[in-house]
């Protein structure tokens, strides 16, 4: 069954993609099967979440791994991990 979320895309994702956000219809159960739907688009969605990428998710504004369950109506954010100086 397709659920709407809505993807964000922060600092150089945001930038290697051209685009902030995007809503999309999905059937992935996982954040890691949202990330692998994207991926599989090829190009720069590949480039910059594919495996080996540090790449941060947020599921609702909370931090999460790609095995936290995808609800429908939820918001979840790619951003690359943030370094301090």
């Amino acid at each position: 069954m397709n659920k709407k979320v809505t993807v964000r895309y922060f600092a150089s994702i945001r930038e290697a993609l051209g685009c902030s956000s995007e809503t999309i219809e999905t059937d992935a159960a996982t954040l890691g099967a949202l990330r692998g739907v994207l991926m599989e688009r090829g190009g720069a969605y590949a480039s910059s979440l594919g495996a080996g990428k540090a790449v941060r998710v947020a599921l609702n504004q909370v931090l999460s791994d790609d095995s936290a369950a995808l609800p429908g109506g939820a918001e979840v954010a790619f951003f690359p991990p943030v370094t301090g100086g």
